[in-house]
């Protein structure tokens, strides 16, 4: 699929699966009523466990951004992409509150930071996937 699992990133493999799948739900990647690889797919995709993309799976049920499809499998829900845009912005700020905390404790300057970003974000080259 276009998981990418990194083992070394401090996030559970279930957790890097729910974000991802919620990522590309909010970028419009997935879209309503398309159907995800099964358990055993994906879990031989990623080189998991196939008990990991299950939990995975059923945290995105229990979030509304997945649903039974009795007999074909699970499918992207109606409303799923307005719940994964607020995940997702969620998500991300959290993860940059973390790293914020980090800097802070390690007493880097609020402009180091501020040019590290600027750095990073040039880095990127104002890609947008």
């Amino acid at each position: 699929m276009f998981f990418q699992i990194d083992p070394s990133n401090g996030l559970a493999i279930y957790d890097q699966v729910v974000r991802q799948m919620k990522f590309a739900v909010a970028g419009g990647v997935l879209r309503t009523g398309e159907m995800v690889p099964s358990v055993r797919e994906l879990a031989r995709e990623l080189a998991v466990n196939p008990n990991t993309v299950a939990r995975a799976y059923r945290c995105l049920q229990d979030d509304g951004v997945l649903e039974t499809f009795r007999g074909q499998g699970l499918a992207v829900t109606a409303n799923a992409r307005e719940r994964c845009l607020a995940d997702r912005l969620q998500l991300i700020r959290i993860r940059i509150q973390q790293v914020l905390v980090e800097a802070k404790q390690s007493r880097l300057a609020p402009q180091e930071l501020r040019a590290i970003v600027e750095e990073e974000l040039q880095g990127l080259g104002g890609r947008e996937e």
